[in-house]
């Protein structure tokens, strides 16, 4: 049997939440450039199609940042772009995965030389499900919320779903800044990005100073590339707005498939399949979509979940 699971070559990425005008706007940042970097590396994602993941990546991880143990989020863009399609889930200990249906889809850039985000994406539904308890078997009924792709920039379908769907004003900077592909991999330079949430009994004053600095703040990987920490991206993002550090935490690319699932899994095929995966193949392939990890079982691996089986 055969377990080639590495361990996340992700760096030490940081997610911070905060607080303002006396809880009555919520407020996270993050700089995310290891982990968009990890889920492009494992999937061999085209640079425009890096960007879309990890402005979504991003935007889970922040989404999800007040979530509780046991609690999951999962952001899923349904689309008719060239990307055909994005997952990503996002968990209460700052872990992220993601996976895209078709990952080396390019388009052209912009007339500015910008990536094309939108027009990879296309046109389709934004969903956002939470969920609890699904992992250990305490299964709760999920809250699942939809709205269509407002623009497909992936930041702004983040706002107009927590504005829609769950009725909070909110603003949102998601950036990803990558390099060419001379390696055969994309290279991600910087990514990250902050969210803003106007809760009710926010004042005017606050709103106006909120919308003065996220309008006047640099890009979000303009700052990341100048060395900004999440909470100096906030104290930017928010101006004059005064706001308190609630908690600051790791994120890293995090999936939860295992070798042990991959035999779990396996074991539920039916027994004539895995007869003939025996006799045909001499063992088991499993990729998982998340990660793009591969478990194999070999012939006697496969010889011992036939004999369970019969048992």
């Amino acid at each position: 049997m055969e377990n080639k699971k590495e361990k996340s070559r992700t760096g030490v990425d940081k997610l911070v939440r905060a607080t303002a005008a006396d809880g009555a706007v919520r407020c996270m940042a993050a700089i995310t450039t290891g982990t968009v970097a990890e889920a492009a590396r494992r999937h061999l994602t085209s640079n425009t199609v890096t960007a879309a993941l990890g402005r979504t990546l991003t935007g889970a991880l922040l989404l999800g940042s007040s979530l509780k143990e046991l609690d999951r989020l999962t952001v899923q863009i349904v689309c008719d772009g060239e990307m055909g399609g994005l997952t990503v889930e996002a968990n209460a200990n700052g872990g992220v995965r993601g996976y895209v249906r078709n990952p080396d889809a390019e388009v052209p850039l912009k007339a500015n030389g910008k990536l094309d985000v939108s027009r990879v994406v296309g046109d389709g539904m934004f969903y956002v499900t939470h969920e609890s308890g699904y992992d250990v078997g305490l299964y709760r009924e999920p809250y699942r919320g939809s709205v269509p792709i407002t623009s497909g920039e992936i930041a702004e379908d983040f706002a107009y779903y927590l504005t829609q769907s769950e009725q909070i004003p909110s603003a949102v900077m998601l950036g990803v800044l990558v390099r060419g592909r001379a390696t055969g991999e994309t290279f991600v330079e910087a990514a990250g990005g902050l969210m803003v949430q106007i809760m009710p009994g926010a004042d005017d004053k606050t709103i106006a100073a909120i919308e003065a600095g996220m309008n006047n703040a640099p890009h979000t990987t303009t700052l990341i590339r100048e060395g900004a920490t999440p909470v100096e991206m906030l104290r930017v993002a928010l101006g004059a707005v005064e706001f308190e550090i609630m908690e600051e935490s790791d994120v890293r690319f995090e999936c939860s498939c295992s070798y042990e699932r991959a035999v779990s899994l396996i074991s539920g095929i039916d027994y004539v399949e895995l007869e003939s995966m025996l006799r045909e193949d001499h063992g088991a392939v499993m990729t998982c979509h998340f990660c793009n990890e591969t478990y194999r079982i070999d012939e006697a691996g496969l010889e011992n979940i036939l004999l369970l089986a019969r048992a």
